[in-house]
């Protein structure tokens, strides 16, 4: 396949009319952000009904994309979360009807979800295999690239096709759907300085001050990285915020001697913000979120919860889910402390938060059925006879 790559705005803009007035189309996007803070996009593929198209965002302004993703036609994606936010990004939005074919996949029962795998296992399409380590940012790019790129979108239509045909079946098209938008309605780009802290698994033993003041270094740290557009650890390393916080230096001197520090680390006054941070942190008051540190369940509750998992395993199974997908023993723990997660409402909830509160409740029982398979059923309230048995 040879495709030429878009790289006028007057093409662009050609393209995209076509795409708006299909009621549907594909998209994959391809990005790079091992050097930098942000993802930066280095190609965008859409295929439509009867189109398909690579477009070069080095060379056009992608903003127009908005009105595609913010209009009425249904966006077939693969695996979307990091696209969201490259789409977010670079348009300032992202598509208002979605189907992300590695969700719906997992309600058909295929829980390996790569793309290559769900062409195989559904349309019998075997795709090139591209290199995973390519550089997109080079031009010119190569046939081979292009070709690989195309693959992405080419059948993707296709694909939902035959998913959606079998969803519609079981009845749980609808599932895929939800689940779609509560991917795309998920917080994006935004990453709290005050909440860097917890990114750094040094820290999460560091008490008092020495902790107060890892958390104005972590926020200085991350509020820099986005400024300039480098990975945070390109600012600072993580054992470089420990033993800054453990040390408190009060001089670019006693900074030169902290371990994980070198000269590339306080250039353009990053030495007197540093020092500031450290002087920020003596006076903060700042404790330990206690977000982030989920309570222990009940005594008696912590038995349920393995019970209740391998029922869960044992439905995806039965249901030909992936169990992933269905529930995970964090799910479980959150429904049983009675705060508000994935088993509180939707399909998730009658499915398995409506008989696990049965459970709980004394209104239902486990059993085993004979052959090694778990049975929930409603509670006979009868005890078991030892003398009869």
């Amino acid at each position: 396949m040879s495709l030429p790559l878009i790289n006028t705005q007057e093409e662009f803009l050609d393209i995209l009319g076509q795409v708006c007035a299909a009621d549907r189309y594909a998209l994959d996007t391809e990005f790079h952000r091992e050097r930098t803070y942000y993802p930066h996009v280095a190609l965008v593929q859409l295929a439509w009904d009867g189109g398909l198209a690579l477009i070069d965002p080095l060379a056009v302004d992608l903003s127009p994309m908005a009105e595609l993703l913010d209009g009425p036609g249904l966006c077939v994606i693969h695996a979307a979360v990091q696209d969201l936010e490259v789409l977010d990004l670079v348009c300032g939005t992202v598509p208002a009807q979605m189907l992300d074919t590695q969700i719906a996949a997992g309600f058909a029962g295929v829980a390996t979800g790569s793309l290559l795998t769900l062409l195989d296992t559904f349309l019998g399409v075997t795709i090139a295999k591209g290199d995973r380590l390519t550089d997109w940012s080079q031009r010119p790019l190569t046939s081979d690239q292009l070709t690989y790129a195309a693959g992405d979108v080419l059948h993707l239509l296709e694909l939902a096709d035959k998913i959606t045909g079998q969803l519609e079946e079981s009845g749980r098209l609808q599932w895929a759907y939800e689940e779609s938008a509560l991917v795309r309605d998920r917080p994006r780009n935004k990453r709290p300085p005050e909440e860097a802290i917890n990114r750094i698994k040094e820290a999460r033993s560091l008490k008092g001050r020495t902790y107060q003041i890892a958390c104005e270094i972590a926020a200085w740290r991350e509020r820099r990285a986005a400024a300039i557009d480098i990975p945070v650890r390109q600012v600072l390393p993580d054992i470089a915020v420990v033993a800054i916080a453990q040390q408190t230096p009060s001089s670019v001197e006693a900074l030169k001697k902290i371990r994980g520090l070198d000269s590339r680390h306080l250039r353009k006054g990053a030495d007197q913000e540093l020092l500031k941070a450290v002087e920020q942190g003596k006076k903060s008051e700042r404790k330990p979120s206690s977000s982030t540190r989920k309570p222990e369940l009940s005594r008696e509750l912590r038995p349920v919860v393995t019970l209740v998992t391998s029922w869960i395993s044992q439905l995806a199974r039965d249901q030909k889910l992936d169990p992933a997908l269905l529930a995970t023993r964090a799910d479980v723990e959150t429904l049983l402390r009675k705060e508000e997660g994935r088993l509180s409402h939707g399909w998730r909830a009658e499915l398995v938060g409506e008989p696990i509160q049965a459970l709980v409740s004394g209104k239902a029982s486990l059993a085993f059925e004979g052959h090694g398979q778990l049975i929930l059923e409603t509670r006979s309230n009868t005890a078991f006879d030892h003398e009869a048995n």
